[in-house]
């Protein structure tokens, strides 16, 4: 008997593996985006102003 070596992916257990590998992904990418989301940035205390004279402005036609 000769050992045959199968080079062509099954149609049903090959499908199964690809798509449990793309919901594990999608579950790893949700459970960061929920993470992220909950990580509380510090927002600026302070009002930014600055006031800029109309000297500065040239107009371009």
């Amino acid at each position: 008997m000769q050992f045959e070596k199968k080079t062509r992916i099954g149609n049903a257990g090959g499908l199964i593996k690809i798509l449990i590998k793309i919901i594990l992904v999608l579950a790893v990418l949700f459970v960061a985006i929920i993470l992220i989301d909950r990580i509380n940035f510090p927002s600026p205390i302070k009002k930014i102003e600055q006031i800029i004279s109309n000297e500065n402005f040239k107009i371009v036609k």
